[in-house]
């Protein structure tokens, strides 16, 4: 099995992670959502909001999702959030979510390629 390297920015003592693309295989749906959710949400509250580590409102954010993903009715055949016809946040935690994936979205590219690719092509096949 071939190994793909990841680079979390290397700048400012953020850790490297090198992962196994085999490793992504062996997760469920809703696990690779929770991660892909969590490392958007790191991203923001780090580069966004310029803290260290997850401030209160993100960590509550993050625990919220991964509750709502952890409940989601359609399990591994599930759709992305966005494009899904049961939604099952509440208005004010759909909002705040909707800016972090906003903000965060388009530059996973550059920090987590995988993830967003992985993601963006999920949601594809879901529309078809």
């Amino acid at each position: 099995m071939q190994s793909y390297l990841i680079f979390s920015n290397g700048k400012r003592g953020y850790p490297l992670t090198i992962k196994t693309f085999g490793t992504y295989m062996k997760h469920s749906r809703i696990e690779n959502e929770k991660q892909t959710v969590e490392q958007m949400i790191r991203l923001y509250c780090r580069k966004k909001e310029g803290n260290g580590t997850l401030c209160p409102q993100c960590r509550e954010l993050l625990e919220y999702a991964q509750t709502r993903l952890s409940r989601c009715p359609f399990g591994d055949g599930k759709s992305t959030c966005r494009i899904c016809t049961v939604h099952c946040y509440k208005p004010e935690m759909r909002e705040r979510m909707r800016v972090v994936m906003r903000w965060a979205g388009p530059r996973m590219l550059f920090y987590h390629p995988v993830a967003a690719i992985r993601h963006l092509w999920q949601e594809y096949i879901r529309k078809k």
